[in-house]
């Protein structure tokens, strides 16, 4: 298999550590034609028996936009209560949505009943299905990080609302729910450890059989 030269390795290095999740957004817009470019490469995406089980909504509606962000807003304060006086101070000085704002929000589903791939490698885990789409999340976070747009992936939300408020069929589950658009600002560090929510590993732990 071809390897990369040096310089690209270095690179790719480089939009890994500046691949951060975004939660404020400019509202300018995202030109159409750079947005599927991005969204292109989803088709480039491995998946379990090429089953290529994403399914992608663009929510653009107000009506659609409203009740997402109120299922987060919900979801949210549900969240809070859980936390002990210190931790839930922390966490109500979070912005963990970037939804008021992102010009670009996309519902990303798996459809677990695709007759694409014919099952395989997906009957015993019929999970991998799901874990290809985050697989493709993956290299589309990536692409819009290389033409400089950020990326928030919103996970505060309850899926059966969102599914019933975007109108989806019954064997679509809900993976990601993501924020597109011109980061205010980008840094390599994340903004949870910035704010001092949690540390970022500095080492890999690995276990041996």
């Amino acid at each position: 298999m071809q390897s990369f030269p040096k310089d690209f390795q270095s690179e790719l290095t480089r939009l890994l550590l500046w691949r951060r999740d975004v939660r404020r957004f400019r509202t300018d817009p995202v030109d159409e034609a750079l947005l599927i470019e991005c969204l292109d490469a989803f088709l480039l995406a491995p998946s379990v028996g090429l089953s290529e089980p994403w399914r992608v909504v663009r929510v653009e509606s107000d009506t659609a936009r409203n009740a997402a962000y109120e299922n987060f807003k919900s979801a949210n304060a549900d969240a809070l209560t859980g936390y002990g006086s210190e931790k839930a101070q922390t966490y109500a000085g979070l912005k963990l949505s970037g939804m008021s704002d992102a010009p670009v929000q996309l519902a990303i589903y798996c459809d677990e009943a695709t007759d694409k791939g014919s099952g395989l490698g997906a009957k015993t885990m019929p999970e991998m299905r799901r874990y290809s789409v985050v697989g493709a999340i993956n290299l589309f976070w990536l692409t819009t990080r290389a033409r400089g747009l950020g990326v928030g992936w919103v996970s505060i939300l309850d899926p059966e609302q969102l599914n019933k408020d975007l109108n989806v069929p019954d064997d679509w589950s809900l993976v990601a729910y993501l924020c597109v658009g011109w980061p205010e600002d980008v840094s390599k560090t994340p903004e949870l450890e910035q704010l001092g929510w949690e540390d970022r590993r500095k080492q890999l732990p690995i276990q041996r059989r």
